[in-house]
């Protein structure tokens, strides 16, 4: 198992490998706590900043309990308590291969502006059914990851 954890001495809490590893997943699954202090895990599309350790998953427009995205329970989660983890993994039979990545950080909405329009852009880009979605007027869970820790192979 290794930890990296970002700091003044590191420049990016996540190294290139673990980059490319998360990067090559369709979905992750993010961990946000609920009011009674357990986890809540989600599974999410994202993509991550080219330049710095951000990871940015939408509140779509995907079928939910609610149309309203602040009324969503891991929005209400991080307005709570912006602690989130990402898991990503990869499972293979052949056992030598098996590999994950968790991504720990703090989560914010982020509202329309520069950077959710560039955001909004690289998720249509990497899912092209976002093409129909109304992400320009719907804020996006933006997380500054802090620490990350792997497992296996993430080659």
């Amino acid at each position: 198992m290794r930890r990296r954890q970002g700091g003044d001495d590191d420049a990016m809490p996540i190294a290139d490998r673990e980059r490319r590893f998360l990067s090559a997943h369709r979905r992750a699954i993010l961990v946000t706590i609920a009011p009674d202090g357990r986890p809540r895990p989600v599974p999410i599309c994202f993509v991550l900043a080219d330049d710095a350790a951000i990871l940015y998953t939408p509140l779509d427009d995907k079928p939910k309990r609610t149309d309203d995205p602040a009324r969503i329970a891991r929005v209400r989660d991080i307005e709570r308590d912006p602690r989130v983890s990402i898991l990503a993994d990869h499972w293979d039979e052949e056992w030598s291969r098996l590999g994950w990545l968790r991504a720990e950080g703090r989560a914010t909405l982020l509202d329309p502006g520069a950077e959710h329009a560039t955001a909004v852009a690289a998720l249509r880009a990497r899912y092209p059914q976002y093409l129909t979605h109304r992400l320009d007027d719907r804020p996006l869970i933006r997380i500054e990851i802090d620490r990350v820790t792997t497992w296996g192979a993430l080659d």
